[in-house]
């Protein structure tokens, strides 16, 4: 033993070269009470005790922004805006390489295809492709498919244009 006295309480006092005891005499003097402490017993799978979570604690940006759109209300309305983003994986490689979401208003779903044979074929397939949405969005968030074919181009405007009555039969 060192050669320095015992405390009042009877316990030697913590060695120079154990900073952490020290830490803790000093925390204990402080602490008023006089009850004796029950001794740490240290976790030997190296985790951590989980504390609850208090108001104060910081929280991540997607937390608060989920809190914020089920507070709103706008879970239905951003699932159903997942058909922008998930058209390729819902419908298939290869009517997404075909066709284009346009829109999505009053659960109603409007596709542009790039051929008139595609819009016929998607419009063939409207029912099944509308229960394939409801099921991956959310029942009811598709009601209905409005199917365009590629539009037929306007003779309008451009280089070619004709002021006046327009194209009209020459062979008269």
């Amino acid at each position: 033993m060192s050669g320095t006295p015992p405390d009042d309480d009877g316990a030697p006092p913590p060695d120079a070269d154990d900073p952490l005891g020290l830490a803790r005499e000093i925390a204990d003097s402080y602490r008023g009470t006089g009850a004796p402490l029950r001794p740490r017993r240290r976790r030997t799978d190296g985790s951590t005790p989980r504390r609850r979570k208090s108001r104060e604690d910081p929280t991540t940006v997607a937390d608060a922004l989920g809190a914020l759109v089920r507070q709103q209300g706008w879970d239905d309305r951003l699932s159903a805006q997942r058909v922008f983003t998930d058209w390729a994986s819902i419908v298939g490689p290869e009517v997404a390489r075909h066709s284009t979401v346009d829109g999505y208003e009053d659960a109603v779903l409007h596709v542009t295809t790039d051929s008139t044979a595609w819009a016929t074929q998607l419009r063939l397939l409207a029912p099944r492709l509308v229960a394939r949405l409801n099921e991956e969005l959310g029942d009811g968030a598709v009601l209905r498919i409005e199917v365009r074919g590629p539009q037929a181009p306007s003779w309008k405007r451009g280089p070619r244009s004709v002021k006046g009555r327009g194209p009209r039969d020459t062979y008269g």
